[in-house]
């Protein structure tokens, strides 16, 4: 492409914005480390110049990025104040995570609408790809099926170094990308090395951008990430082809690693004619020498300008030395989304999106219905009254999942709505962030609960969100996930392994027993600000017990409310998802002495009615699925220890399975799962206690 660099470039920009980079890693380095206030440095030398120039063509105000630790060049070049820059990587108040996350791992919510908003960075490597592929998704979604015109010409930026290539997060990323033609633009930086590890090592012959140059929508541009006249240019051919909306683009540069992984790495693994060759690359010089050769910055202006930069950021350091420690008050705040105070980024929420008006009391109406039915009734309605909700899944669309709770769906509300995604549970629930970042509600499914682990890393990161941004971030979703045993059992399609999702922070968990629980905590997770784990129990979903009337297309069920099966004085059982229908056929041989909750929410769960009914009972049994070890039953048992100890009148008892996966023959299954036999036992000798 014919790209007038020359004049395009804000070269007095791009100078001032590469000198400040580089005095705050040297202030760093020299400074603040001894000092022991930075713990962790990573310098960016050798990558700030040609991220500055893209981060000053990412212009449009509904581009995104993403970076990773070696990308304050580039945030600095978006705008991130050179203050706030400094202060975070000491830990003070403010910043961009009221110190809560390494200073390095940036965010950049850009509410000024005047170039790129940097998502919240991770510290997992290739975490950052599949959430721009969701952004990229968002963008033709918003201008297509929104029908946004603010959207057009919109573009996704996931930053990386040359090893995050290799990771499943790229590859997840790229297929979604490039098999939609959508809007991403992969930067890699090449240098070489992932810390000691060189490409060699990563991918045949060294060289994985080489190795890609068959992919099908992937227009790659190549080249050195050093020099002042060729770089702006493959940049600017590379971000105009993915503006234009000819699809994706991998824009690979090279460039020199000018110090170690982190300052304390000596580089010893490099050879030393290496580590010349990377030193005599330094862009800065070229730079400098290449504005006195076009009379852009003579060598007088420069120095003025390098010794203002330190100034500048010797001044920045000082205020941020002033600033408070971060007030250990708050240390749990936003762990949760706050009604008062919702995040500037991400959700429905954040843009005040309007619901239809909700209802907590049910009004049953039609014949008894499965839970399966009532999922998908209320998925489609949800569909119908707000269009920002995508459905999504590995055979969700046109087959309609293989459990069958989105039959219909796709043919009645379009391809851009609801529809299959690759099989990559990371690229799943990566998506689902971008989409969320978006202003979107994305609802995908993990088709069973053991799929999930594949991406525990992206589902651990959206917890988390909010909490390490400072309310800053949040990205609202949920995440159907159908689980636990059928007819049958096994270790694959039949764990259920609930309590992993409540030790993850900031994930809410929903695990109805019932058609008319599942509707109402459904449509709640789906109008609410967190993103949320809801637990479809395989061996409930045509269950004639679970069935019941269609509660109403505007019935809710707030989180952490329980339901009280039945009464009793004697004995209080709590259990929730497949094992409440066991509790209740037992409980009813003990009429008025058997009090069964329901807690439906695992997080958060109702700690005021299971208290009060041990208060009255002053014994407990809990019977849940999961093995018992570190199962929630002893999360509740302890809480009942800790806060009732004296008004127990006998220990409380745990039935769960033992510790070992789902059996697949029916007979070894029912050994390890609670009983009506067995449950039946436990309430005898309890009462009798």
């Amino acid at each position: 492409m014919n790209f007038d660099y020359l004049n395009t470039i804000d070269w007095p920009k791009v100078s001032e914005l590469l000198l400040l980079s580089r005095a705050i890693d040297s202030i760093e380095e020299n400074q603040l480390v001894p000092e022991k206030l930075v713990f962790n440095q990573f310098s960016s030398r050798g990558h700030d110049f040609a991220q500055i120039i893209l981060g000053l063509m990412m212009n449009h105000p509904k581009d995104a990025a993403t970076g990773y630790y070696r990308s304050r060049p580039f945030v600095l070049s978006l705008g991130l104040d050179l203050e706030e820059a400094v202060a975070a990587p000491m830990a003070k108040s403010g910043s961009y995570s009221d110190g809560r996350d390494i200073g390095v791992v940036c965010n950049y919510p850009n509410l000024g609408n005047q170039g790129a908003m940097l998502f919240p960075m991770c510290g997992g490597v290739g975490a950052q790809y599949s959430p721009i592929a969701g952004w990229a998704q968002a963008i033709v979604y918003h201008r297509d099926e929104l029908r946004d015109s603010n959207y057009q010409g919109a573009i996704g930026l996931s930053m990386g170094g040359d090893s995050s290539m290799s990771t499943s997060g790229f590859w997840a990323a790229l297929n979604i990308s490039t098999t939609n033609n959508f809007p991403h633009l992969f930067y890699i930086e090449d240098n070489g090395y992932g810390i000691s590890v060189p490409q060699t090592v990563q991918t045949p012959g060294g060289d994985q951008v080489a190795n890609l140059s068959n992919y099908k929508n992937l227009l790659i541009v190549d080249g050195d990430g050093t020099d002042p006249s060729s770089t702006p240019q493959l940049i600017a051919q590379a971000v105009a082809h993915v503006r234009s909306g000819k699809g994706c683009c991998l824009l690979r540069l090279k460039v020199p690693r000018l110090c170690g992984h982190t300052f304390q790495d000596t580089q010893t693994y490099k050879p030393a004619e290496l580590i010349a060759k990377d030193k005599s690359n330094d862009p800065l010089p070229k730079l400098k020498d290449f504005l006195q050769e076009h009379q852009i910055i003579d060598a007088q202006q420069w120095s003025a300008l390098a010794a203002q930069a330190t100034v500048d950021v010797q001044q920045a350091v000082a205020q941020a030395k002033l600033r408070a420690e971060p007030n250990p008050d708050t240390l749990t705040d936003f762990v949760f989304a706050d009604q008062h105070r919702p995040q500037l980024r991400g959700g429905l929420h954040a843009d005040h999106h309007q619901f239809p008006a909700a209802k907590f009391t049910a009004q049953p109406h039609g014949p008894r219905q499965n839970m399966l039915t009532a999922i998908r009734k209320t998925l489609d309605y949800e569909l119908k009254s707000n269009p920002k909700i995508m459905l999504f899944g590995e055979d969700v669309g046109a087959k309609g999942g293989v459990h069958g709770a989105t039959l219909d769906l796709h043919s009645k509300y379009g391809q851009r709505r609801v529809f299959d995604t690759s099989l990559s549970e990371e690229g799943i629930i990566g998506r689902s962030i971008g989409l969320a970042l978006a202003g979107l509600m994305p609802v995908p499914e993990i088709q069973f609960r053991k799929y999930a682990e594949p991406a525990a890393e992206q589902l651990s990161d959206t917890g988390i969100m909010r909490w390490r941004t400072n309310n800053q971030f949040a990205a609202p979703m949920v995440v159907r996930m159908p689980g636990g045993f059928a007819k049958r059992g096994d270790p694959w399609h039949s764990m259920s392994d609930e309590v992993e999702w409540i030790h993850k922070v900031g994930w809410q968990v929903a695990m109805p027993s019932n058609a008319e629980d599942a509707v109402g905590l459904l449509r709640f997770a789906l109008r609410d600000n967190n993103p949320t784990i809801f637990f479809e129990h395989r061996a409930l979903l045509d269950n004639p017990w679970s069935r019941r009337p269609y509660p109403g297309d505007d019935f809710v069920i707030e989180f952490g409310v329980a339901k009280t099966l039945t009464q009793g004085d004697k004995l209080t059982i709590i259990s929730w998802g497949a094992m409440v229908e066991r509790c209740e056929i037992a409980a009813q041989k003990f009429p008025e002495d058997v009090e069964l909750l329901d807690l439906r929410t695992l997080l958060p769960w109702d700690q005021q009615a299971v208290f009060a009914s041990v208060s009255k009972t002053g014994k407990c049994l809990i019977v849940h699925e999961d093995n018992k070890t570190a199962g929630f039953g002893a999360e509740i048992a302890a809480c009942l220890t800790e806060m009732l100890f004296f008004e127990l009148d006998a220990p409380i008892k745990r039935l769960a399975s033992p510790d070992i996966p789902s059996a697949h023959n029916i007979h070894l299954l029912e050994r390890a799962l609670p009983s009506v036999e067995k449950i039946t036992a436990q309430i005898i000798d309890l009462i009798a206690l």
